[in-house]
């Protein structure tokens, strides 16, 4: 795992000297990405620069290290991630005369791509990766990204330069970088919680979504091509579903499975797995365990909490596998001193709390191993989110009624408030109560009232009108407001899966992972995103991901194979912290400096009115708004930390 960073300028006109020392500034501001080594590779008549940063993991010679030049001289090679097909490429490229100087999976890549082109090269790979790729004949650039976004890339075009790199802190450090904050994607963070799509946080720096490629050439403009396709997945699967039984289903999964996870534990430095007790790290670990002729070192962290600590779950399951289990209770000091690096590692406004969790055990974690395997992408493949099942078993009966009658039940619902909707629940029993509950119930009012889409476009969001929130931003309409995707999807369910895995997949989850994992220098593995997992997935019936009630049926049964019943089956857990009760207790000074008036307005972004309704009404207990407070509040972190320019922190280049 690594960091990649480059420039192209439009005027060739420079000393390798002045090109040499951006790049390796570039590079230096993700050290945390590869502490291991860093270079740069330059060459001045063509205005090209690229940077390096090496988190090594295979290879751990001089014959990996990167930038890296090809056999025949052409092409230069920068990249970030792991190929867990390298080996089965490197006999293809040997057969056609490759001479290979080490054994890591970036000379596989690059000897790839000289030999058959980069398009070709990326479709053959399983793994998860950014390469820059330079042609020093046709002095072309090309930027390639991962199918499923696990790897992060930005770029900017600007009139002197095209740049990219892993982090916006890489681009932040050239004096040419654009920074003009982006008002429309704030209104859409304030949304989701993330930025998401193509858009950053600075209007004229975009992310490369997750299966393209771009390529440019000094003085043009940069092209955009798409190598993998979701929509495309979704079209085979409908022309060739799986029509097998269950026991043919749960043994080719099972199968698919131990290949994805086994490919992931080859490494040449030590490796582990996050677990939390959950059916998709649970699965992972057990089929690791599975591999394996000795005890897998496992990592939880528990929290004190109630409702908030998974590592009693985790500490069951490591025992049954006999895993090598390190686990880690944190106090809500040592989880409240994580906030203020928050907007430093990542980058942009990011506001989903489990931030802090994911931080706190990826530093523990990389205390043991370099390597983490993680169980996430379980939820969007098989339909593990509370949303997908409830949509099956409440839809007919919510969307059958009349318009007047989900009104009216929406009245009634609204009539109680959060806190003594809590207080009824309790005749629940604890085990099948679900968290949060009055909130839940009061969110599920506000969009009784539209359909099914708007139904899924309300349980996704946070702040319903972020328009009237940011001054002159206007919140994108993407593809969640895309009326073709209903017709091409027409079962909602289906449609729900194929819309989180294309927005809060990558710009969520993964990049959480990417950049909590990131942080501490720690590589984060995720198998069940294998995109030969991704296709299988589509092709099944939903009623072989969502059965009596529940989801993942068909991930459960391989873990069943491993591990009984009655150690998974449980409600399901989100792994976050108390924000709700740290903001009106420990965290309520931090809290209402950011929220002042003084500071909205001074920040120039927000109207202060609705903000600090919601600030009062969550301090009073009457609402519990912790999640819409902690948009505005990791907003408002991010801007005083990004205030001054990397470029100026660290020197001007001239």
């Amino acid at each position: 795992m690594c960091g990649v960073a480059g420039f192209l300028e439009n005027n060739a006109d420079r000393r390798e000297e002045h090109l040499s020392q951006i790049a390796h500034a570039m590079g230096n501001a993700m050290l945390h990405r590869g502490p291991d080594s860093g270079d740069v590779w330059v060459e001045g008549c063509s205005g090209i620069a690229l940077s390096h940063r090496r988190l090594a993991i295979v290879d751990l010679s001089s014959a990996g290290a990167q930038p890296m030049t090809s056999a025949c001289g052409r092409y230069v090679i920068i990249y970030n991630g792991e190929v867990y097909n390298h080996n089965e490429i490197r006999p293809e490229l040997a057969a056609r005369g490759i001479n290979f100087r080490g054994h890591s999976d970036t000379e596989v890549i690059l000897e790839g791509c000289a030999l058959w082109g980069v398009k070709a090269t990326v479709q053959k790979l399983i793994g998860m990766f950014v390469l820059a790729l330079w042609d020093r004949h046709e002095r072309r650039l090309t930027v390639v990204r991962d199918r499923l976004g696990i790897k992060p890339v930005y770029w900017a075009q600007t009139s002197k330069n095209f740049l990219f790199g892993s982090e916006l802190k890489a681009l932040r450090v050239h004096p040419d970088c654009p920074e003009e904050i982006n008002r429309d994607a704030v209104a859409g963070f304030l949304r989701h919680n993330y930025i998401g799509g193509a858009a950053s946080i600075y209007k004229e720096i975009n992310k490369l979504e997750p299966g393209w490629m771009i390529s440019v050439r000094a003085n043009e403009k940069p092209i955009l091509e798409q190598y993998w396709s979701l929509d495309e997945v979704v079209d085979q699967a409908k022309n060739n579903p799986f029509s097998g039984s269950d026991e043919q289903a749960i043994e080719a999964l099972h199968e698919l499975l131990l290949d994805a996870t086994g490919r992931r534990m080859m490494a040449d430095v030590p490796l582990g797995a996050f677990l939390s007790g959950g059916i998709d790290s649970s699965t992972v670990v057990a089929l690791m365990q599975a591999q394996s002729e000795r005890p897998v070192r496992t990592f939880s962290i528990g929290f004190h909490e109630e409702g908030y600590n998974e590592a009693k779950h985790a500490a069951e399951v490591a025992k049954h596998l006999r895993t090598d289990h390190t686990e880690l209770y944190v106090s809500p000091q040592e989880a409240r001193d994580v906030i203020p690096k928050l907007p430093f590692y990542f980058d942009e406004p990011f506001s989903d709390s489990s931030q802090i969790p994911t931080y706190l055990v990826s530093k523990m974690t990389r205390e043991h191993v370099t390597v983490a395997l993680s169980g996430d992408g379980g939820d969007e493949l098989f339909s593990g989110y509370t949303r997908y099942f409830t949509a099956e078993k409440y839809g007919k009966a919510i969307f059958g009624q009349p318009q007047i009658l989900r009104r009216l039940e929406a009245g009634l619902i609204q009539g109680i408030s959060p806190r003594s909707w809590d207080l009824l629940a309790k005749v629940i029993p604890s085990s099948r109560r679900p968290t949060l509950f009055g909130d839940k119930l009061h969110k599920l009012a506000k969009i009784l009232d539209g359909g099914k889409d708007a139904f899924y476009r309300g349980l996704v969001s946070h702040w319903s009108d972020p328009d009237s929130i940011v001054i002159d931003g206007v919140e994108p309409k993407g593809i969640m407001w895309n009326d073709e995707v209903q017709r091409r999807i027409p079962n909602f369910i289906d449609r729900m899966q194929y819309l989180d895995t294309l927005t809060y997949l990558p710009d969520d989850i993964l990049t959480k992972v990417d950049r909590a994992s990131m942080a501490v220098s720690l590589e984060a593995r995720v198998p069940l995103l294998d995109h030969r997992v991704v296709d299988f997935a589509w092709k099944l019936p939903q009623h072989m991901k969502i059965r009596n009630g529940q989801g993942k049926w068909l991930l459960r049964q391989v873990l069943y194979k491993y591990v009984p019943q009655e150690l998974i089956e449980r409600p399901k857990m989100g792994f976050g912290v108390p924000i709700d009760s740290w903001l009106r207790g420990p965290l309520r000074e931090w809290a209402e400096d950011l929220l002042s008036v003084k500071s909205l307005n001074e920040g120039g972004i927000f109207r202060h009115e609705p903000i600090r309704k919601k600030w009062q009404e969550h301090l009073s207990g009457r609402r519990n708004w912790q999640y819409l407070i902690w948009d505005i509040l990791m907003f408002q972190a991010w801007q005083q930390e990004n205030t001054v320019s990397p470029a100026v922190k660290l020197g001007q280049f001239g």
